[in-house]
C-alpha cells in the first residue's frame, strides 16, 4: 500500500539522479518507496504502476471513510512489523559465523556511508533497481535483525570525520636515512682509474679480503646458486616470436629436467610468457609446474605482467600490470610472490620498491646501477640496504609502509661473466652452455668438469664466490647462474646443472676444510639467511632513501655511458601507451559500475553483454602490462617490435573506447535500458601511425523528422534548420569535481551550448579550424613565392570553446543548438599574414566548396611589435619575430602588474656524438664546439598566428611541417586563468632531414634556483671565497607520476648525466617563485644552468649505441605535446628548512596534471535514428551521488577482478585503490583564483562515499596488488568505506564485493 504525504516546509525531499533519503522510520520508508514510485511516472518514462494509481483515487475521493481504513491498515502493517523484527540491535558487525538473510519482506533501512552487510539480501526488485539507497549489514547471529540507521539528512555531521585522517593542511618532511642518493652521488669520482678495465676490485678490497679470512669472528661462507633465464616480453623478436622461439621451449625443459634433478631449482619472473605457456601445456605438464613451484623449487620472482621499466612508466600502468600478474598467479597456481627480481631495467627509481612492499614483500633484487655506485657499495659493505620512501608522515615518525630489504648485485651484469664473482676472465670458466655450432666467448673458454680438474675448478671458483660474500657483513653470496633466453636446450639444462652439481657436491664434502657452504637456492633462500645472520648485529641493515637515476655503464675506450636517451626515445610511443592508459582507467571504473548495476537490476541482456566483452578488458590490461616492459615503453626494441607492440596499444584503445559506450549507455538511461548503439567517440583512429582525428558532431532536426543537414549547406552563409540539435555526454573520470575547456567540433558556427541542467552557456567562442595544405597538393607544380604551403580557415568545421564544470565521476549531457541571433558575439578574432584566400584564377582550391561563402573569420593584418595577450590574472609578451614567449608578468588582487618574470621559450638542438647516442644513450657530440645547434633556422616559411576571443586567445607559431607551437591563456575566472597551456606539434620528417638531432624545448627564467648546500671541500686547501662557490641549478621531477625527488647539477658529468626522467612533471623555484611544468607523457628533463629547466621532446640518432639493438632511432611521427605552465608564489621567503621539508605540487598543480593525464571523454548522441531517445536518457548521472572524494585522493582505479574458475568472465568484486596524492598547501597562484571553489579542503576523511545505486556485500584491506587480506589500522573488514584512513602519499587497495540477489 502506498500514499503520499505532502511534505510540511520543515521536512526535506530530495531526488537527486532519482536517489531519495529518507529519515529513518517504517512510515517513512513506506512514503519513499512510494515517492519512488512517483520518481518514475515522470512523462517520457514509464505510466504509473496500480498501486500509484490506487492512492491517487482514494485521496481524490476524499473520504473520511477511506482515510479511516488506510490508517488503521497502516497501523495494523506497522505493529505486524515491529513484532516480526523485535528490537533493533546495534550488534558490531560480527567477525565470525554465517550471516544470516534478512526476513523475507521486511523493508530495509538506508544506511549511511557506503556500509555493507552480507548473506543474501530479499530486497524485492522493484527496491533494488531504484529506491532509497539500501545496503544490508551483518545481523548479530542471535537476533537475526535488520540494523538500522538515519539518514544523511538526520544525523550529525561528526559521524562521518575520521579522527585519523589528520589536517587538511600539512608539511611532509624527508625521511631519516643513514644514506641519501644525491649527497652520495656528488661525491664520487666519475673517472676513477679502473674505467678501462671495468672492474673494481683493487688491492684495498684484496686487503679486506684477505683479512677477513683470518677473522676468526666472521661467520662462515654461505653461498647460494641460482640459475635463472632472463625473457624480454619483446626486444630483437616480438613477444609472440619470443615465445615460439625461446620462452615456450624454456618452460617446458625446466618442468620435465627438474622432476629428473631433484636438487636443482629455478626462478621466473615474466607472466606474461607463463600465461602464454600455461594456456597451451598440458595438464601433466601444468601439474609438474605447479608441484615443482609448491615445493619451492621454482620461485615466482616479482611476478608482474613484464619485468616493468622504472623510468617512463607512470605508476597506474605499473601497478596493473603487477596486479594483473599476481591475480593470474593466484588464480591458476595458488602462489604469491614474495621477492622482486629487477635486474635488467636501466637503472631503478624508488617506486618498485614502495608497490612490492605494499604487496607484502619480504625483499628485492636490482643489478643496474651506476658503476660508482657498485663501487660505493661495495666498499662500504653497504649492498643489502632497507630502501625507504623519500618522506615521511605528519607525526614525524618515519612510516614502515613502503620500506623495502633490498639486494644490490655487486658486479657489472646479470650473465654468469659478469656476477660470479670480481674478474669476468675467470667466470667465463663457468658458463656451461657449449652448444654445436654456437661460437661465443665463453664456449670458447669454459671446460666441463671432470675428475682431474675438479679440485682446482672447485677452488678457482670458490675463491670468486668468497670475494663476492666479502663485499657483504654477513658472508652470504647470491650468484646467478643464467643469461637472456638461457635453458632453451635441454644441452645447456645439462650441461649447467651436472657440472654445478659436480662443484656443489665436492665443496659440500669439504666444506670442513673450506668452511663454506653451498648449495642451489632461490632469492627467497638469500633474504632468509641474510635476516637470519643480521637479526642479532648492531648495526644491521643501512637505510637508503632516493634513486639510482641516471645509470652509467663503460663505454670500451674507458668513459662513462650515460643511459638517460631512452627516457625520451619514441615519444610516439609513449604517448600511445598514456592514451590507452586513460581510455582502460575510465572503461575499468564505468565496467565495475555498469556491471554491477545490471546485477543488482537483474538486466539479463546487459549482463550477457559485459560477460562477453570482459575479455577485451582482459587482452587491454595485459597489452598495457606489455608494453611497460623495459624495452618497449623505453623505446629500446628493433622499429618492427616496437609496431607490434603499437598494434596491440591501439587495438586496445580502440576496444576500450567501445566499452566506454557501451557501459554509459546503461548507466544513462532511465529505468530499462531499450536503446543500444547510441554512443560515438569523438576521435576517429584511423591506424596507429597517426593522430587521432577529432570528428563533427551531427545535428539533426528538433522535431520529428531526422532530417539531417548537409555539410555544403552549413558554410558560414548556409542556412541551417533553426530546429537543428546535437546532443553530447561528457565523462568525467575523476573523483573530484572539475573545471575543464572542451573543445567540440561543429558543421557550422551559429550555434550555442546548452549544459546538463538545460541552461545556455554563457561563455564560448568558435575558434577556426585551419586547414594546412602541402603546395604539391594544391595542383601547382611550383611552390608559390617560395613557401611550403599555405594556411587557410576551413569553411566545414569549426571549434565551439566552452567552460564545463564537471561534477565528480559523472555523466553530463550537454546539447549544441542553431543560434541565429548571438553566436557573432562568440566568434573568436585571428590576426594573421597570408591567411585569407587569394588564389589565383583558374585555380579552385581543393576541398572546398564550389560557391566560397562569405568568411566567418575576417582575418585580420597582425600588428607590428611585440605580441602580447592578456588576462585578469597576467600578461604574456611575445616575441615579435620569432613569436616565442618572452615574459610572464602576473597581477596582483588590485588587477596591478607586478614584476616581469623572464620566460623565454626555446626551441634548440644537441647534436648527437655518432655510435655513442641512440635508443638507450645520450651522448652530445664532443668534435663540435657547440653542444647545441639551432634547429629552426633552416625552415624559412615561418607563420605567426593569433587568435582572440572571450575565453581563450593563443599564439600560434608554424615552423614549416617541422613544429607548430601554441601558447594559449584563459578568461574564465576559475583557477585555470592563472595557467598558461603550451602545445608542440612535431616532425622530422623522413630522413635524412633532422640526423643526428636531439630536438628540446627550454624555458629560461630569472628564477634562482640554486642548490643551498655547501660543497665538499677538502679542509686542508685554502677556503673558497664565495665568488668561486659554483652555483648549483636544483630542480624537482617526479617519479612515475607518484613522487619527487631533487636533483641537484653534478658539475663533474655533462648534460648528459644531468638528464633525468619525468612521467608528469617538473619544478624549479627560489625562496618568491616556483615554476612547474607538467606533462602528459615520459621524457627527459634537466636543469643545467641556474634558472633553466628544459624537456627533451623527441631524438633521431641514425647510428646504434652498442647496447645491443642492432639499429638506430629513424622512425620518428608527428607528434602533439601538451604542457601546462603555472607560475606561484612561495610563502614568504622560504629558507633551507630544518628538518627538511619534503617537495611536492600545490594542490592546483596537482589537479591540473590528473586533468592532463586523464582528461573528460566525449561521446556524441546519435539521436538520428531513435527520435524518442533523447527523453529516455538522463541529463546528469553523478556515480558519487554523495559528493567527491576528498581532494588530494585520486581514484586511481575500480577494477574487475575476474572469477577465479571462469577467469574469462568478471566477479563480483573489485579492487579499489585510491591514492592521496600529498600536495603543498602553502603553495598557490593566486588566492582569488584558489581552487577552495571546486574542491574545498578538509579534515574529515573520505566521509559518505557511495558508489553509483551499488550496495555492498563486504570491505576488505587486502595488500596492494589484491591478493592477501592486510591486517591494517583498519583491520580487515570495514563497515564503511568513511572509516578508511591514508596517510599523505599513501596508495591503498581494498577489496569491494557487491551485493547481488542470489
Amino acid at each position: 500500500m502506498c500514499f503520499v504525504l505532502v511534505p510540511r516546509q520543515d521536512e526535506r525531499t530530495f531526488l537527486p539522479s532519482r536517489f531519495v533519503y529518507v529519515e529513518h522510520s517504517p512510515r517513512k520508508e513506506e512514503e519513499a518507496q512510494c515517492q519512488d514510485n512517483l520518481g518514475e511516472s515522470q512523462p517520457g518514462t514509464s505510466k504509473r504502476s496500480p498501486l500509484t494509481r490506487m492512492s491517487f483515487k482514494l485521496f481524490r475521493r476524499g473520504s473520511a471513510r477511506c482515510i479511516g481504513l488506510l490508517s488503521a491498515f497502516v497501523t495494523i502493517l506497522l505493529c505486524l512489523y515491529y513484532i516480526s523484527i523485535g528490537q533493533p540491535n546495534p550488534a558490531p558487525i560480527s567477525e565470525t559465523g554465517a550471516p544470516s538473510a534478512a526476513l523475507r519482506g521486511s523493508p530495509l533501512n538506508a544506511i549511511n556511508g557506503f556500509s555493507v552487510g552480507a548473506g543474501s539480501s530479499a530486497i524485492s526488485h522493484q527496491q533494488k533497481i531504484h529506491t532509497a539507497i539500501v545496503s544490508n549489514q551483518k545481523r548479530s547471529s542471535e537476533a537475526k535483525v535488520a540494523q538500522t540507521t538515519g539518514s544523511p539528512e538526520s544525523q550529525s555531521e561528526e559521524e562521518y570525520t575520521n579522527s585519523k585522517w589528520g589536517d587538511k593542511c600539512y608539511e611532509l618532511l624527508q625521511s631519516n636515512t643513514n644514506i641519501t642518493a644525491s649527497e652520495e652521488h656528488s661525491k664520487f669520482d666519475f673517472q676513477p682509474e679502473w674505467m678501462r678495465s671495468k672492474e673494481y676490485w683493487d688491492r684495498g678490497f684484496e686487503e679486506r679480503f684477505d683479512a677477513q679470512k683470518k677473522d676468526k669472528q666472521r661467520p662462515p661462507l654461505k653461498i647460494i646458486v641460482v640459475p635463472h633465464s632472463h625473457n624480454d616480453p619483446g626486444w630483437l623478436k616480438t613477444f609472440t616470436n619470443y615465445f615460439q622461439s625461446d620462452s615456450r621451449q624454456i618452460l617446458n625443459l625446466l618442468v620435465t629436467k627438474m622432476q629428473e634433478y631433484t636438487d636443482m631449482t629455478f626462478i621466473w619472473s615474466e607472466i606474461s610468457f607463463l600465461q602464454l605457456w600455461w594456456d597451451q601445456a598440458h595438464p601433466t605438464k601444468q601439474r609438474a609446474l605447479k608441484r615443482l613451484i609448491d615445493s619451492g623449487r621454482i620461485e615466482i620472482t616479482t611476478g608482474g605482467w613484464v619485468m616493468t621499466d622504472e623510468a617512463n612508466v607512470h605508476i597506474y600502468p605499473m601497478l596493473d600490470q603487477l596486479i594483473e600478474g599476481h591475480q593470474w598467479l593466484k588464480n591458476n597456481l595458488n602462489v604469491t610472490p614474495k621477492v622482486g627480481w629487477s635486474i635488467d631495467p636501466f637503472g631503478h627509481g624508488s617506486t618498485v620498491p614502495y608497490l612490492l612492499s605494499g604487496a607484502n614483500f619480504e625483499g628485492t633484487i636490482i643489478q643496474r646501477i651506476h658503476y660508482a655506485w657498485k663501487q660505493w657499495f661495495a666498499r662500504q659493505q653497504s649492498g643489502d640496504f632497507i630502501w625507504k620512501p623519500y618522506w615521511r608522515g605528519r607525526n614525524g615518525k618515519d612510516s614502515e609502509t613502503g620500506s623495502l630489504l633490498t639486494h644490490n648485485m655487486p658486479f657489472d651484469i646479470y650473465s654468469i661473466k659478469g656476477s660470479c664473482g670480481p674478474h669476468p676472465f675467470i667466470c667465463l670458466n663457468f658458463d656451461f652452455r657449449k652448444i654445436p655450432g654456437e661460437y661465443t666467448e665463453y664456449s670458447v673458454k669454459a671446460q666441463f668438469i671432470t675428475d682431474d680438474n675438479l679440485e682446482a675448478k672447485a677452488q678457482l671458483l670458490l675463491e670468486q664466490y668468497a670475494r663476492t660474500a666479502s663485499l657483504f657483513p654477513h658472508n652470504v653470496a647470491l650468484i646467478p647462474v643464467g643469461d637472456d633466453f638461457r635453458y632453451n636446450k635441454d644441452r645447456e639444462v645439462d650441461q649447467q646443472y651436472q657440472n654445478y652439481k659436480k662443484l656443489i657436491d665436492y665443496i659440500m664434502a669439504n666444506r670442513r676444510l673450506y668452511n663454506a657452504d653451498i648449495r642451489f637456492g632461490t632469492p627467497s633462500d638469500y633474504f632468509e639467511a641474510i635476516k637470519e645472520r643480521m637479526k642479532d648485529r648492531s648495526p644491521g641493515f643501512p637505510s637508503f632513501k632516493g634513486d639510482f637515476f641516471v645509470y652509467s655503464d663503460i663505454f670500451s675506450e674507458g668513459r662513462p655511458a650515460y643511459w638517460s636517451g631512452y627516457f625520451t626515445t619514441r615519444p610516439f610511443y609513449k604517448l600511445l601507451s598514456s592514451e590507452l592508459e586513460h581510455q582502460l582507467r575510465s572503461a575499468e571504473i564505468v565496467f565495475t559500475l555498469a556491471y554491477n548495476t545490471a546485477r543488482q537490476a537483474k538486466r539479463e541482456n546487459a549482463i550477457k553483454i559485459y560477460e562477453k566483452n570482459y575479455e577485451l578488458i582482459i587482452n587491454a590490461r595485459r597489452n598495457l602490462g606489455l608494453f611497460q616492459h623495459h624495452d618497449a615503453i623505453t623505446g629500446t626494441s628493433k622499429a618492427a617490435v616496437m609496431r607490434d607492440y603499437a598494434m596491440r596499444l591501439f587495438e586496445s584503445t580502440q576496444n576500450m573506447v567501445k566499452m566506454q559506450e557501451s557501459c554509459l549507455e546503461l548507466l544513462l538511461q532511465k529505468g530499462q535500458p531499450r536503446h543500444h548503439g547510441f554512443l560515438l567517440s569523438e576521435f576517429e583512429r584511423d591506424n596507429f601511425n597517426k593522430l587521432p582525428r577529432k570528428m563533427p558532431i551531427q545535428m539533426a532536426n528538433g522535431d520529428d523528422s531526422t532530417a539531417t543537414v548537409s555539410a555544403g549547406e552549413g558554410g558560414a552563409g548556409g542556412s541551417v534548420s533553426v530546429g537543428s540539435i546535437g546532443s553530447f555526454v561528457l565523462y568525467n573520470s575523476l573523483a573530484q569535481k572539475r573545471v575543464e575547456i572542451v573543445t567540440l567540433r561543429v558543421q557550422h558556427p551559429n550555434v550555442k551550448i546548452l549544459n546538463d541542467k538545460g541552461v545556455e552557456l554563457s561563455h564560448i567562442q568558435i575558434n577556426p579550424v585551419w586547414n594546412i595544405t602541402d603546395t604539391y597538393e594544391q595542383g601547382l607544380g611550383t611552390s608559390v613565392s617560395g613557401t611550403v604551403g599555405r594556411i587557410r580557415t576551413s569553411t566545414r568545421q569549426f571549434e565551439v570553446m566552452f567552460v564545463a564544470e564537471l561534477e565528480p565521476l559523472s555523466l553530463s549531457t550537454y546539447r549544441v543548438q542553431v543560434d541565429e541571433v548571438n553566436f557573432k558575439r562568440n566568434i573568436a578574432t585571428i590576426y594573421c599574414d597570408d591567411c585569407t584566400e587569394t588564389a589565383p584564377a583558374g585555380v579552385s582550391p581543393p576541398d572546398e566548396a564550389e560557391v566560397s561563402p562569405s568568411p566567418v573569420f575576417g582575418a585580420r593584418a597582425k600588428p607590428a611589435g611585440d605580441i602580447q595577450l592578456e588576462n585578469p590574472h597576467m600578461r604574456l609578451l611575445f616575441d615579435e619575430k620569432s613569436g616565442f614567449l618572452k615574459t610572464i608578468t602576473r597581477k596582483n588582487q588590485k588587477k596591478e602588474l607586478l614584476k616581469p618574470l623572464q620566460c623565454n621559450i626555446k626551441f634548440a638542438a644537441y647534436r648527437s656524438a655518432q655510435f655513442h647516442s641512440g635508443a638507450y644513450l645520450f651522448k652530445t657530440d664532443p668534435e663540435q664546439s657547440e653542444a647545441e645547434k639551432e634547429v629552426l633556422e633552416g625552415y624559412t616559411d615561418m607563420r605567426i598566428i593569433i587568435t582572440s576571443g572571450p575565453i581563450a586567445s593563443d599564439v600560434t607559431v608554424i615552423y614549416g611541417p617541422f613544429l607548430a607551437h601554441t601558447v594559449r591563456i584563459f578568461n574564465t575566472r576559475t583557477h585555470l586563468d592563472a595557467a598558461i597551456y603550451v602545445e608542440n606539434d612535431i616532425d622530422f620528417e623522413p630522413p635524412p632531414k633532422n640526423r643526428e638531432t636531439e630536438l628540446f624545448m627550454r624555458l629560461v627564467t630569472n628564477i634562482d634556483n640554486i642548490a643551498q648546500v655547501p660543497l665538499q671541500r677538502d679542509p686542508l686547501k685554502e677556503p673558497a671565497d664565495a665568488a668561486t662557490m659554483p652555483e648549483l641549478p636544483v630542480f624537482y621531477s617526479d617519479q612515475n607520476g607518484f613522487q619527487y625527488h631533487e636533483r641537484i647539477k653534478v658539475p663533474a658529468i655533462g648534460i648528459e648525466g644531468n638528464y633525468f626522467p619525468i612521467t608528469s612533471g617538473a619544478f624549479i623555484q627560489d625562496t618568491r617563485l616556483r615554476l612547474t611544468l607538467l606533462t602528459t607523457h615520459a621524457q627527459g628533463a634537466a636543469s643545467y644552468e641556474p634558472g633553466q629547466l628544459e624537456v627533451m621532446l623527441d631524438r633521431r640518432t641514425l647510428y646504434d649505441d652498442y647496447r645491443g639493438m642492432g639499429e638506430g632511432v629513424v622512425d620518428s611521427r608527428l607528434t602533439r605535446h601538451k604542457f601546462w605552465l603555472l607560475v606561484e608564489d612561495l610563502p614568504g621567503g622560504q629558507h633551507v628548512t630544518q628538518p627538511p621539508s619534503y617537495k611536492v605540487l600545490s594542490q592546483q598543480a596537482q589537479q591540473l596534471a590528473n586533468a592532463l593525464r586523464y582528461p573528460p571523454n566525449l561521446y556524441f548522441v546519435s539521436s538520428l535514428e531513435q527520435p524518442e531517445l533523447s527523453a529516455a536518457l538522463l541529463p546528469l548521472v553523478r556515480l558519487l551521488p554523495k559528493g567527491a572524494l576528498p581532494c588530494d585522493v585520486h581514484l586511481t582505479n575500480l577494477r574487475t577482478l575476474s572469477d577465479p574458475e571462469l577467469q574469462l568472465f568478471p566477479s563480483a568484486s573489485a579492487l579499489l585503490v585510491l591514492h592521496r596524492q600529498g600536495f603543498d598547501c602553502s603553495v598557490s597562484a593566486s588566492r582569488e583564483l584558489s581552487m577552495e571553489a571546486i574542491c574545498p579542503l578538509s579534515s574529515k576523511g573520505l566521509g559518505n562515499v557511495q558508489l553509483g545505486r551499488l550496495s555492498l556485500h563486504t570491505i576488505e584491506a587486502t595488500s596492494l596488488t589484491g591478493t592477501e587480506q592486510k591486517p591494517s589500522k583498519d583491520s580487515f573488514h570495514i563497515r564503511s568505506l568513511a572509516e578508511i584512513s591514508l596517510e599523505p602519499m599513501e596508495l591503498r587497495t581494498f577489496n569491494l564485493t557487491f551485493r547481488s540477489e542470489v
